[in-house]
């Protein structure tokens, strides 16, 4: 990675929203892919992008849903995309590729959070799979027309500190912890930009990670309204309460600053959260920071490596 994990004092912050970070940007012309684009903070990046000038493609599991969920934004199309089928991915990629228009931002925003135990294609685990497997082998395809100066933008949180990439056992076969399969998932999230910002730097295209900050979306699916009640999330109301939760415009900020600020010209390849350079975590660190085991070039190269084994995909 060319940039190094040190603020570059961007003046935005945890409540920065994208409109701010938007504020005097341009993107008529530019086309931009919203994996998760009609959900969450993935529908808000999707409004912003395009209310910006660009025109924005969001691929989607549930196309009937994103028609209705992105009716009234213009400049928007949908397409069919599974995450977890590599066929799907295959199909939507090649669609992509054959129409010819270049991309200029992709954001691999789609994603799941502490799911039950669950294994697709050739028997993967589901948040490896749907959160990395998924998003390597759809930028891999797409990589034809990802244009010269792109930025690729990689959806990771804060759940990288619950795992590493567990080598060992990457699929979690010797016995599942929906937690640390979501932190194993997230951190491949962050190695994958790191990765991919260093051998796609010979085009220009840079590649970053995000940590959106906790938000409030349908991303809690999968959590009960005990254990969101346990964890202070919510009150018994379903109010949410805990006073560091931001807003899904301030939640999707940070990926829409990665994807579009000049302040990140020349950097790339680091890990970002609160619309600036994420700092090393340390154990003084309660709330912020990034762990070393997602910042490691050695273990991205690794990774990447594993991954174009698994998909079989591998534009480089």
């Amino acid at each position: 990675m060319t940039g190094v994990q040190r603020p570059v004092a961007s003046g935005f912050g945890r409540a920065t929203t994208v409109d701010e970070v938007l504020a005097g940007i341009d993107l008529t012309g530019r086309t931009a892919l919203v994996t998760g684009g009609y959900s969450g903070i993935g529908l808000v990046t999707t409004r912003a992008l395009a209310a910006a000038g660009a025109h924005v493609i969001v691929p989607a599991r549930r196309p009937d849903t994103a028609a209705t969920q992105l009716a009234g934004i213009e400049d928007v199309e949908t397409g069919r995309l599974d995450l977890g089928d590599l066929t799907s991915v295959a199909a939507f990629a090649d669609q992509v590729v054959a129409a010819g228009r270049p991309l200029d931002i992709v954001i691999d925003s789609a994603g799941i959070m502490a799911t039950p135990e669950t294994r697709v294609g050739p028997g993967w685990e589901a948040q490896l799979a749907t959160n990395h497997l998924g998003h390597f082998a759809l930028v891999n395809r797409l990589w034809p027309v990802v244009a010269d100066g792109a930025r690729i933008v990689s959806v990771s949180s804060r759940g990288h500190h619950f795992s590493g990439i567990r080598w060992d056992d990457v699929q979690l076969d010797g016995g599942y912890d929906k937690w640390l399969a979501y932190g194993q998932s997230k951190t491949a999230n962050a190695l994958f930009a790191v990765h991919l910002d260093a051998v796609g730097q010979e085009r220009g295209v840079r590649a970053f990670s995000v940590h959106p900050g906790a938000i409030l979306t349908p991303l809690v699916r999968h959590l009960s309204r005990e254990e969101q009640i346990a964890s202070g999330t919510i009150d018994e109301a379903g109010n949410a309460i805990n006073p560091r939760f931001k807003t899904p415009e301030a939640g999707a900020a940070t990926q829409v600053w990665a994807a579009t600020s000049p302040q990140l010209d020349g950097l790339g390849g680091v890990y970002l959260e609160d619309c600036d350079v994420a700092v090393p975590w340390t154990e003084d660190l309660e709330f912020t920071g990034v762990k070393q085991w997602a910042t490691d070039p050695d273990q991205a190269a690794r990774l990447w490596e594993l991954s174009a084994a698994l998909t079989g995909v591998d534009a480089f």
